[in-house]
């Protein structure tokens, strides 16, 4: 349904692609990612992600100090991992039926997948676009099977080197994907802004050879519109239609007030951008009050043009000043009025020889 118009909007880049992350935020409520989704189109968003993997898919049911994070400034510290994959996952049953509502309301819906099952479900359900997490980057087999299916191919790359999105995209591209966006990523959560490192932007779209966004895990829209400034084209945010409805993702998740006046900001941002173009941008009306040549006082016909009787001065209706010596010692060749703007037909042709 919405195909072709999104591979028109990712591929060309006419205006910053906003995502909706739902991520987590589902309350184990299938009508709460319905409404969500609604909220997100409503507040804004160009289309609504969502993550497709079970535990299983992800991780191990084991419990040893490998399976369990240990960072003492993680959010989930202490958590085990597969407990905390279980209460983020989104049931695969839920799947057919959502892409189905998306195709009704109109909304653009697309998913990360997190193994070669979960791309074969997305297929079934004409996903549009295949998004690689942070964490999946050097999972170069997944990555060239996702590609595989010729849809846009977004990835972030909050812990990868150099050489790790460099095999990432050449994974994309030999299988004849180039259709690539990479989005610039601090994998923390909440990231600080100090650590967003925006400047990876351009750098990343350069080295690469891409299109290039961020997926923002700080708090408020600043590093958004700051992304945008530097030549993001797309932008993803979490979102949540309430922090009271809990779950893993929840505490750095934008409202939909927050993500509504983030889009506003971007938009705002991206329109003041404007284009390259000299001729153009030009604002006539101000050029009118740029400097000019005038006659300063009244001058008779064999009158010689002296310091005494031009000037250079606002408005622009006269000879641009550049010409000022040029006119200096030849002679009018008709009365004039102070106030007159100056012309090359007040002199003869022949004088400027």
């Amino acid at each position: 349904m919405n195909y072709i118009n999104i591979l028109r909007w990712v591929k060309v880049g006419n205006s910053v692609f906003i995502i909706a992350e739902i991520s987590a935020n589902h309350g184990n409520d299938i009508n709460i990612v319905k409404e969500t989704m609604l909220k997100a189109k409503e507040v804004g968003a160009n289309a609504v992600k969502i993550q497709t993997y079970k535990p299983d898919t992800i991780t191990l049911d084991v419990d040893n100090e490998h399976f369990t994070i240990n960072d003492p400034d993680s959010i989930w510290k202490g958590r085990k991992l597969y407990d905390l994959y279980q209460e983020g996952s989104l049931p695969w049953e839920w799947h057919v039926e959502l892409y189905e509502f998306a195709k009704e309301k109109d909304i653009v819906l697309f998913s990360t997948p997190f193994d070669f099952s979960a791309v074969n479900l997305l297929e079934k359900c004409d996903n549009p676009i295949y998004k690689i997490a942070s964490f999946e980057i050097n999972d170069i087999p997944l990555i060239k099977y996702a590609a595989s299916k010729m849809k846009p191919m977004i990835m972030s790359t909050g812990i990868a080197a150099f050489e790790e999105i460099n095999e990432a995209v050449e994974a994309c591209r030999s299988v004849g994907n180039d259709d690539i966006t990479l989005l610039k990523c601090t994998s923390e959560y909440p990231a600080k802004i100090e650590d967003a490192n925006l400047v990876m932007i351009q750098d990343l779209k350069e080295r690469f050879k891409t299109k290039v966004g961020l997926s923002d895990h700080t708090l408020g829209s600043l590093a958004p519109v700051v992304a945008v400034a530097v030549g993001a084209e797309v932008i993803e945010k979490h979102f949540i239609l309430d922090q009271e409805i809990g779950g893993t993702d929840a505490s750095f998740s934008m409202n939909p007030d927050e993500f509504k006046e983030m889009v506003e900001q971007v938009r705002i941002t991206e329109n003041s951008l404007g284009i390259v173009d000299y001729e153009t941008v030009l604002n006539k009306a101000s050029r009118d009050f740029r400097r000019s040549l005038f006659i300063s006082k009244d001058v008779k016909e064999g009158d010689v043009v002296t310091e005494e009787n031009i000037q250079s001065i606002r408005p622009g209706f006269g000879l641009a000043p550049k010409y000022y010596n040029d006119v200096i010692g030849k002679m009018f060749e008709a009365d004039y009025k102070k106030g007159t703007p100056l012309s090359l037909e007040m002199f003869s042709f022949s004088s400027f020889s």
